[in-house]
């Protein structure tokens, strides 16, 4: 039996903790076969981030269609999208390759606080990614940081 495919769009976590180390590693625990198309390289631990090299947008979507056009995918999650073009060079591979199954993680905020988002980069997030998403995973910093009026009157735990 052929295992079920899962691609992790997403930056890379030098500490394992987060990313696509983690993504991976959740794929394996359910018996999914993971992929990956890095879009950061990150120099964090379990502190702070302390660098990040975004990977050039021609280079993300050749991750994307090798994995596609050769293994082919099941599923797909999105995390760290640092920028406008990565979000719209992503969104456009997901609807060329009809990838319906997609889990969006709005990276936005490390848990240290570092941005993880353009300014510029949370409308195309709304306008191209979300409306593709069968679920949307966002993190409380995330939520608090962006969309504060969602916020008021409730008590988070």
């Amino acid at each position: 039996m052929k295992l079920p495919v899962a691609l992790t769009i997403a930056g890379s976590d030098s500490g394992g903790g987060a990313g696509i180390q983690a993504d991976l590693k959740t794929f394996a625990a359910f018996g999914v076969h993971g992929t990956s198309a890095i879009t950061a390289i990150t120099a964090q631990n379990t502190i702070a981030v302390t660098d990040i090299h975004e990977v050039p947008v021609r280079v993300i979507r050749a991750q994307i269609d090798a994995v596609v056009e050769d293994i082919g995918v099941q599923a797909a999650k999105t995390g760290m999208l640092a920028s406008r073009e990565i979000i719209e060079a992503v969104s456009s591979a997901i609807r060329e390759h009809g990838i319906e199954k997609l889990v969006v993680d709005p990276v936005m905020v490390a848990k240290g606080g570092a941005r993880l988002l353009h300014n510029d980069a949370i409308a195309s997030l709304y306008r191209y990614l979300l409306p593709l998403a069968l679920v949307v995973t966002p993190n409380l910093p995330d939520h608090r940081h962006h969309r504060p009026e969602h916020d008021r009157g409730h008590r988070h735990p």
